[in-house]
């Protein structure tokens, strides 16, 4: 039989898209997804997405041209934050299931609005992150499930890292409003305590900012100071 393939647009080539596409493509040690078929990259800039399509041998389109292919099924929100929620609607709009990545917004109001607009269109909405899914994550749920572990009360996560600055080459947006460590690497702690513990009744939280501003120690902007703007 054969398996109808799911047409696939990416909206955003940053950094991160290069890791979505050699897992998706089947690149290095991965084996890839084949019945995904990436039809097309668009970027608010389009010399960017141009440039990633050349790495990838794929083709660059704008985000209208995208929005507008009736072979695209599904995109792949890869933009800034605090663009999310912009973009993820236009795509909704316009017909299309959306996988995004993390957060999904960057308020709990903007995360409903994409929520209430998917149903509303009969449409699929995904957010990363999917590192639950892996193995280590899921033989933790096993032993939970299992109850060898007993009524559990509680649990912690850590993350310990000075900051994007070291290696990536266009921190600045990290800093940003809808960036800083619990809109970026939070996801990844709080989704698995949920899967692990069960939904949220309540929350609390205390914060701090260690520097007004930071400099970048990496490659193509070593030496511009960001400012720092989220906790």
């Amino acid at each position: 039989m054969t398996t109808k393939r799911l047409g696939i647009g990416f909206i955003g080539t940053g950094n991160i898209s290069s890791a979505y596409l050699r897992a998706m493509l089947g690149h290095e040690t991965m084996a890839g997804f084949p019945v995904l078929d990436i039809k097309a990259l668009a970027d608010m800039r389009p010399e960017a997405s141009q440039a990633r399509a050349a790495e990838f041998g794929l083709t660059s389109m704008s985000i209208d041209e995208m929005l507008a292919s009736p072979d695209i099924q599904l995109i792949v929100n890869l933009t800034i934050p605090r663009a999310h929620v912009e973009v993820g609607l236009k795509c909704l709009a316009a017909g299309k299931h959306v996988y995004s990545e993390k957060p999904l917004g960057i308020t709990y109001a903007e995360g409903r609005k994409l929520l209430d607009a998917a149903n509303k269109a009969g449409l699929r909405i995904g957010s990363a992150p999917d590192t639950f899914l892996g193995g280590s994550h899921q033989q933790a749920r096993a032993v939970v499930d299992s109850g060898a572990l007993g009524q559990l009360v509680g649990g912690t996560a850590f993350m310990q890292a000075p900051g994007h600055e070291a290696w990536h080459p266009d921190p600045a947006f990290y800093y940003d409003i809808g960036g800083g460590p619990v809109l970026d690497m939070g996801p990844y702690y709080i989704t698995d305590l949920v899967n692990l513990l069960g939904p949220v009744a309540r929350v609390s939280a205390m914060a701090s900012r260690l520097r007004l501003q930071r400099p970048v120690l990496s490659e193509p902007k070593k030496g511009q100071i960001m400012d720092v703007k989220v906790v």
